[in-house]
């Protein structure tokens, strides 16, 4: 393991797992995106009284923007050439009068370290 420095939103306990594990921690990860809600929220307010049931478009809309956001933070740690993320947190925020979500997935990059037991897969895996 080099020794250099990395940013990293572990606990204590989590570093210690991870290095135990055979992992070295390579940096904080993250990917975001913004999506607009505007027709959706239009289209809910308009549903006052009415059956109730799930939106799937606005069900959709939510798995694309988390979707989009993990896909973004892989990338990232795919760059640090990691194997893995590990302490994954996932945010959704909501702004401009509830018309825009915010998702943002953060985590921490971390790469086999040679001659510990387990092979990588070539992938990176998301926990």
């Amino acid at each position: 393991m080099e020794n250099k420095p990395f940013t990293s939103d572990l606990s204590a306990k989590d570093f210690w797992l991870v290095l135990d594990r055979g992992y070295e921690p390579l940096g904080l990860v993250l990917g975001n995106c913004i999506f607009s809600m505007g027709a959706v929220k239009g289209f809910m307010s308009n549903l006052k009284g009415m059956a109730q049931g799930e939106l799937k478009d606005y069900s959709k809309l939510m798995y694309d923007a988390r979707e989009l956001a993990m896909k973004r933070m892989e990338a990232e740690a795919e760059r640090l050439g990691a194997d893995g993320v590990v302490a994954v947190k996932l945010n959704i925020e909501y702004m401009h009068n509830g018309e825009w979500m915010e998702v943002t997935a953060v985590g921490t990059a971390i790469k086999k370290i040679p001659g510990h037991d387990g092979t990588p897969s070539g992938k990176v895996f998301i926990s």
